[in-house]
């Protein structure tokens, strides 16, 4: 797009305008703009059911079973069901079920 262009060399001349932007307060040369390609990895849902009905109240249920610990898993979690969306745009809500080996795990931050 034309627009992404024009803010790559705005911000790229003028890196503390994004800055001021946001109301952060740092120096324009705290930081080094630039513009990344992120590879997309591939996605696995564990399981996904899908309303055979056209009721729009009824919602897609996406299943994710985790019972190792993975410092990761809600970052991936959340990227697929993020990635899922934009792919799709389902029409309806959406919620995720989480089974986990019991009601103590808690996978923040573990090691």
């Amino acid at each position: 797009m034309k627009t992404d262009t024009l803010f790559y060399r705005l911000f790229l001349r003028k890196p503390k305008l994004a800055l001021e932007l946001l109301g952060l307060d740092y120096a324009g040369d705290s930081y080094c703009f630039s513009s990344e390609e992120i590879k997309q990895t591939a996605f696995r849902i564990d399981g996904l059911f899908k309303p055979v009905t056209d009721d729009p109240d009824q919602p897609i249920i996406l299943v994710e079973v985790q019972y190792q610990v993975d410092n990761d898993f809600y970052g991936r979690l959340f990227s697929e069901l993020t990635l899922y969306l934009y792919l799709k745009k389902p029409n309806r809500n959406w919620l995720i079920l989480l089974i986990y080996p019991n009601r103590s795990i808690n996978y923040r931050g573990q090691s």
